[in-house]
């Protein structure tokens, strides 16, 4: 009985994973205008404060900016460094991040000016994060401000 029921739990999983990733291919589909593609990023951020969960992700648009908390400033940040997240340009200050061991993994995969783009990295705590890549991983549903 233990088996049929772990089989089942597993086949429903694998199931729903399959359905997740039909979902996640769509934005590449529906994001094409006047047969060119629009630049969008699918963004996901694990660890952290989101240790239990999978973490938070949203997809990012950029023409017009739409679909993120900070869009405008996120797609103006990405367009400065020619859609590269690790070319996104520090603040002109210094951020002061506490040295809490709290480790963040963002991950972007998408397109960018017709280049598949794909970005994952670890940073020891959500601060150095937000300094290293400006509002592109800004994931928390406020308004841009």
């Amino acid at each position: 009985m233990t088996y049929t029921t772990t089989t089942r739990a597993v086949s429903a999983g694998l199931l729903a994973a399959a359905a997740l990733l039909g979902t996640w291919s769509a934005p590449a589909q529906a994001t094409t205008r006047g047969g060119a593609a629009a630049d969008w990023l699918l963004l996901t951020v694990s660890g952290g404060a989101n240790r239990a969960g999978a973490g938070d992700s949203t997809v990012l648009f950029c023409d017009p900016p739409s679909g993120h908390a900070r869009a405008a400033r996120a797609c103006a940040e990405l367009d400065a460094a020619d859609g590269r997240i690790a070319g996104i340009a520090a603040p002109g200050e210094a951020v002061p991040c506490p040295m809490i061991h709290a480790p963040v993994t963002a991950h972007a995969r998408g397109e960018w000016k017709g280049h598949r783009v794909e970005y994952t990295r670890t940073f020891p705590n959500a601060c150095v994060m937000a300094a290293a890549t400006g509002s592109v991983f800004a994931l928390d549903r406020r308004a841009e401000g």
